[in-house]
């Protein structure tokens, strides 16, 4: 498939024209869809302009230290939600797993198995182009579009970066969402950041103890794998006002039967 093709594909599923520009029609958007446009097009822009001070060089210590807990099968598929570039996938794909990242920004995808000196094949799966190479396997789109026959063979989610890159409403929706199309039996491995949410704006959005059980406690146990004091490790948050900043990890496990 040429790139060109690829580009007004991934336009065309992200709600802009060829040239890259936004052509939804405001009146006719939910609020919803509304904000997950502007969210849409925030990302897009901050992958254009590589401005990706979320991205991390090394392995999260988390995932190493805590990701055994969920007891896999080393050959399942691990699904990484708006995986952006992340070597964490490297890492589970070095442990024997089949990994399926979702990502929206085409420049992410690209860069990551450029980086990685892999040459991907990339096959049109509309409202997703997929890019696969030894192993690993992004689809590039929105991840709002996934839907259950598309994560038929997971096993496991490991989530980094992605409920924090939401705003409130839109966590909502995403947890709704990705529970409903999981497999039953699934299980995530989540990791979270907290902090007053009057001292600044996201993202990364806070997540408080609260919320995720509001936000998974009808359809997943939720078990506190860690909770640590972070802020004296991260100076650009102390710079921008935090007087506090905790990260957490979660171990959910799927009540689906």
């Amino acid at each position: 498939m040429e790139i060109s093709r690829i580009l007004h594909q991934h336009n065309r599923c992200s709600g802009l024209n060829d040239n890259g520009h936004s052509k939804r029609s405001f009146s006719s958007c939910s609020r919803l869809s509304y904000d997950t446009q502007m969210n849409n097009e925030y990302w897009l822009d901050r992958w254009e302009r590589a401005d990706i001070g979320f991205h991390q060089n090394d392995i999260n210590p988390y995932l190493r230290e805590y990701w055994q807990a969920l007891a896999l099968d080393s050959d399942c598929q691990v699904l990484v939600p708006m995986c952006g570039k992340s070597r964490d996938m490297l890492w589970l794909r070095e442990q024997g797993h089949q990994v399926l990242g979702v990502e929206l920004s085409l420049v992410a995808v690209q860069t990551f198995f450029s980086e990685n000196n892999l040459t991907p094949k990339c096959i049109d799966e509309y409202p997703f182009s997929r890019w696969e190479a030894n192993g690993m396997h992004i689809m590039c789109g929105n991840f709002f579009d996934l839907r259950e026959k598309d994560l038929a063979n997971v096993s496991a989610v490991y989530d980094r970066a992605s409920l924090v890159a939401l705003p409130p409403e839109m966590r909502k929706h995403y947890a709704h969402h990705l529970v409903d199309i999981l497999p039953p039996a699934t299980q995530i491995l989540l990791i979270t950041l907290d902090y007053p949410p009057d001292e600044m704006p996201g993202p990364p959005f806070p997540v408080a103890m609260n919320e995720m059980h509001l936000l998974y406690a009808s359809h997943m146990k939720i078990k506190l794998l860690a909770q640590h004091d972070v802020l004296a490790q991260n100076p650009r948050f102390q710079q921008r006002g935090l007087s506090r900043l905790q990260e957490r990890v979660f171990l959910l496990e799927s009540n689906k039967k």
